[in-house]
């Protein structure tokens, strides 16, 4: 299923680059383009084209229904701060935590290098102290890190 989600997310990018950022499409339009169900179609849009990795989408359902993707530029580190911070919360898991530290090198606030280090200090291994806290742990080193990232 992830290597039929890879094709989706590859092919609503191409669209997005052809239509200079922006596009509406039909989900079920999609869905049969893949040969799948709708759902595989919002499990990519909810993965895959969030706000904090500069997307806006909305979906519209029914008869005429539609998706509208907008790929959008933030300019503001203080929103920048908030979307990441709203998406961290209270409790961050390992895998989560990579999907942020990912989008924080794609959008090059920090470099490759100090994503490594910051997966690593992350990791479930670096807390293993923290056992049944960990993600609670994790959140608010990571909250930490924004504020230091964005200060």
């Amino acid at each position: 299923m992830a290597r039929l989600s890879n094709h989706i997310e590859e092919y609503i990018r191409e669209l997005l680059a052809e239509a200079n950022g922006h596009i509406e499409i039909q989900r079920n339009v999609l869905a049969e383009h893949f040969h799948c169900a709708p759902s595989q179609i919002n499990y990519v849009l909810t993965t895959r084209f969030t706000p904090y990795k500069g997307y806006y989408v909305e979906s519209r359902r029914g008869g005429g229904g539609f998706i509208r993707i907008v790929r959008v530029e933030i300019q503001d580190d203080r929103e920048v701060l908030e979307m990441f911070q709203e998406e961290v919360g209270d409790s961050l898991t390992k895998n989560r935590s990579d999907e942020l530290l990912q989008a924080l090198m794609d959008s090059e606030i920090i470099s490759e290098r100090e994503g490594r280090l910051l997966q690593i200090a992350l990791s479930d291994r670096a807390l293993t102290l923290a056992k049944d806290e960990r993600n609670q742990l994790r959140a608010e080193i990571f909250q930490n890190l924004l504020l230091g990232i964005f200060s």
